[in-house]
């Protein structure tokens, strides 16, 4: 045996700890992200031929939405923007970002004559809508065939939002980051070591109640089987965490791009979803790539699979497709069974009936692991 093959497999075999975080939907990045998919979604609604690419920044009290939008549907922008933050939670008039004062300032444009020329489908087939590369991923260590250790950073920030909203913790705030960290032995996960949670909450709460309340409370509850007494768990280390969300921190769209997908368990193209429409492959190609890597697994090829995407703005196909099993499997017979999907943006599309207001759903605790979204669905 090789001295590479050797030290590959030695390294396989070693215990590992692979780290995740998420962020909760109050906070600034996210804020940003929800308000450019209600945007979409708004546009969808009336005008499901819409071409929305809507990026926004969100300081202070200021809101700015800055894109290009081409439809014939009439959307209120800045109402949309006022409701998307009232629905996370940010209305608290003492603070600068609040639902009723933002200022909102719209920078937006058409779509460019010379992407929609080569997007538009009336004279062929519907081209990409820029070029770049897009990765999905999926593997058998979860019945959602996600990376155990995002899923749970995720469903830690989820949890944090529902005893928020349920008010069954009232004195919770909407920012909020989690992060888990997993054992494992080879490709699977054998235990949970560490968990940090950053919480937001009110003034007058005092630290032993929120770490009361994320160790005895949150934390079994969410992990279930996975919970045992031996994590270490930091919750709001720096002391405190009273000031968050936009008052305090700048939020921009797409700047949370792993915590959207695999949590640094796949490779990624770097391609933002939120604010898109699904002629942008950035985010339709990323959601078929996950769709592909969820057959090759759950059709037993192998445990674990990469799907990458390549595409050249304006034609169809694909301009390369690969599948990497990380030696869970055969690569060849996978790539074979790759080979049967239709990865050109009109298919993708027409298969997962894309052009719906489906997308602020997406938005926040991952685009990925989710059973009611189209790509998440079995053969």
């Amino acid at each position: 045996m090789s001295i590479e093959r050797v030290a590959s497999r030695i390294s396989s075999d070693r215990p590992t700890i692979f780290t995740s975080e998420s962020v909760a939907e109050g906070h600034s990045d996210k804020v940003c992200d929800f308000i450019a998919d209600s945007i979409l979604d708004a546009y969808l609604t009336e005008d499901p031929a819409s071409r929305v690419a809507c990026e926004v920044l969100c300081k202070s009290d200021v809101v700015v939405l800055a894109g290009e939008i081409t439809s014939r549907a009439t959307v209120d922008h800045e109402e949309i923007a006022r409701q998307a933050i009232r629905a996370i939670g940010y209305t608290d008039t003492t603070e600068a970002f609040n639902a009723d004062s933002v200022r909102v300032m719209q920078i937006i444009s058409k779509q460019s004559p010379e992407i929609a020329q080569g997007v538009t489908k009336d004279k062929g087939e519907q081209g990409a809508g820029d070029q770049g590369i897009m990765f999905g991923f999926a593997t058998d260590e979860t019945p959602e065939l996600m990376p155990l250790p995002i899923l749970l950073a995720h469903r830690l920030a989820r949890g944090l939002a529902e005893d928020r909203h349920g008010g069954a913790m009232a004195w919770l705030c909407p920012d909020a980051k989690t992060q888990v960290s997993v054992r494992y032995e080879g490709n699977t996960p054998t235990c949970v070591t560490d968990i940090l949670v950053s919480t937001q909450h009110r003034v007058d709460v005092r630290q032993d109640t929120v770490h009361a309340y994320v160790v005895h409370q949150l934390i079994p509850r969410v992990l279930g089987a996975w919970y045992h007494q031996g994590i270490h768990v930091m919750v709001n280390p720096t002391g405190s965490f009273v000031h968050g969300g936009p008052s305090t921190d700048c939020g921009v769209t797409g700047r949370k791009i792993i915590v959207d997908t695999y949590g640094g368990a796949g490779r990624h193209g770097g391609g933002a979803f939120s604010g898109k429409d699904p002629s942008k492959v950035d985010r339709s190609g990323a959601y078929f790539c996950r769709y592909v890597a969820r057959q090759v697994v759950h059709e037993g090829l192998a445990r674990k699979a990469e799907v990458q995407v390549a595409y050249a703005i304006g034609v169809a196909q694909p301009v390369s497709v690969k599948v990497d099993t990380f030696g869970t499997g055969d690569d060849n017979v996978a790539a074979e069974f790759v080979k049967g999907f239709d990865f050109r943006p009109g298919a993708i599309i027409e298969r997962f009936d894309l052009k719906r207001p489906i997308y602020r759903q997406t938005t926040n605790y991952g685009h990925f692991g989710k059973p009611g979204l189209p790509w998440e669905q079995g053969p």
